[in-house]
């Protein structure tokens, strides 16, 4: 059975580590729950960040390609001096009026298909997925969610028994249906709108057949559990009808595809030409600050709250939605998809060079800044792909650069940087990836070109 579904962790005694970090992960297991882990096999400590970079104590930078929350980079000083003068005023909920809460749901939803025009603000993405499926059993009348089959949508009781990627020692809900995606079952590009269809379909029939009736179809519109398998656009669109007219709403996960990621747009199912019944939104909203939100069609949104009431006390207020709001305001005003989607085309093209180099660089898939870079070679055994794309993670972290993996196998390079990386960021995190590469594989070719020999 499958428990630990995070291989690029600390595992006691696995490395040396200097003292000041060994006494403190002793007084972490002292006194934090045993479900935490820490990320890399030498486990990072950072006591600041600035825009793209982490600091250790000893003032070591680490280049950061992993972390999606701090979309606009880490401690951005606009968002922060916004963040800190409405706490310096007031910190109040969404039951008093406060006009600065309707001027940014006003901005945010105009950012949506005009179908999408209402909001409900959460905490977090665990959150706003644990309410989009309330509102979606409320108003379908069904119980059943469809998920992709590697999917991971939070963390709360009701969002973690749809999330498979969590391992078998979290149980599903017997009302989940897992699908399997046509990238990673082997289906061309040109088939694979109709397997995803089928594969829904058959959810569907299955759910109908218990009595259990369909709820949701539940997508993060790049599937980054899953491998990051987002083409070609538009295969989810078959599916998605189909669990609409079988009385399902189609949830669009945005936690970490939304807010420009995908670079030629806003939010990531507007890839796949489909407009969703209810949008998740979190991470990236507030930059780090904990703020998400929730936003629908005003049918279901309006059925639901006539007879159920959701509102929390830190859920919309006031210094989140001045975080939200600056947040918004630099994504707008700065270009930053544009740029998304221009470092996205150089990463990509770097990592086609590199592949052609590398034989141990399989395959590349990205959505804008979201890659997943597939490791090892064809034929190479699973275990022996994910040993490598582990040591290839680790190898750039002790180089300072941050990555991580992703997929069923986790032999897939995750690569999410900030939004606002540039050119030389690109660069330096290629010439790493290239190290790492040659570290790993231990050969290079005689032009100093890193592949097969």
């Amino acid at each position: 059975m499958s428990t630990d579904l995070m291989p690029n962790r600390y595992r006691p005694g696995e490395s040396d580590l200097p003292a000041r970090e060994a006494k403190l992960i002793a007084r972490r297991d002292a006194v934090l729950g045993a479900s935490y882990r820490l990320q890399y096999r030498r486990p990072v400590h950072f006591v600041r960040g600035e825009g793209m970079w982490l600091y250790d104590p000893d003032g070591r930078a680490y280049l950061d390609f992993y972390n999606n929350v701090p979309s606009l980079g880490h401690c951005h000083p606009e968002v922060n001096a916004a963040m800190a003068e409405q706490a310096a005023r007031i910190s109040a909920n969404t039951r008093y009026l406060e006009p600065r809460l309707v001027n940014y749901a006003e901005r945010l939803v105009d950012t949506f298909p005009e179908e999408l025009d209402r909001v409900v603000f959460t905490c977090t993405g665990s959150e706003s997925n644990d309410l989009a499926l309330r509102i979606a059993r409320f108003v379908s009348g069904g119980e059943g969610v469809i998920v992709s089959s590697y999917a991971y949508h939070g963390t709360s009781a009701a969002v973690a028994a749809v999330s498979p990627n969590l391992g078998d020692a979290v149980k599903l809900s017997p009302f989940v249906r897992m699908v399997p995606l046509p990238g990673p079952a082997g289906v061309p590009e040109s088939q694979a709108a109709d397997f995803f269809e089928a594969q829904i379909r058959s959810a569907i029939s299955d759910l109908n057949r218990r009595g259990i009736g369909v709820a949701a179809l539940l997508i993060d519109s790049i599937f980054s559990s899953d491998g990051v398998w987002v083409d070609p656009p538009g295969f989810v669109a078959g599916g998605a009808a189909a669990a609409r007219d079988a009385g399902g709403l189609v949830i669009a996960d945005e936690v970490q595809p939304g807010f420009g990621r995908t670079g030629a747009h806003m939010w990531g199912f507007e890839r796949h030409g489909i407009v969703p019944d209810l949008v998740t939104l979190g991470k990236p909203m507030g930059n780090g600050f904990p703020i998400g939100a929730v936003v629908g069609r005003r049918a279901p949104m309006e059925r639901f709250g006539a007879t159920a009431r959701y509102s929390n006390t830190f859920a919309g207020n006031t210094v989140g939605i001045a975080t939200a709001d600056a947040v918004l305001t630099i994504l707008q005003r700065d270009q930053i998809p544009e740029n998304a989607l221009a470092m996205s085309q150089r990463l990509r093209a770097g990592l086609t060079e590199m592949a052609k180099q590398h034989t141990g660089v399989r395959a590349i898939r990205n959505a804008g800044l979201f890659f997943g870079v597939d490791i090892g070679s064809e034929g190479m055994p699973a275990p022996r792909r994910r040993a490598m794309a582990l040591d290839v993670v680790n190898a750039m972290r002790d180089d300072g650069v941050l990555i991580s993996t992703t997929g069923a196998n986790e032999d897939a390079l995750k690569v999410r940087p900030p939004l606002v990386c540039k050119a030389e960021h690109v660069d330096l995190f290629l010439e790493a990836m290239k190290r790492a590469l040659i570290k790993v594989a231990g050969y290079t070719k005689p032009d100093g070109l890193c592949g097969a020999t």
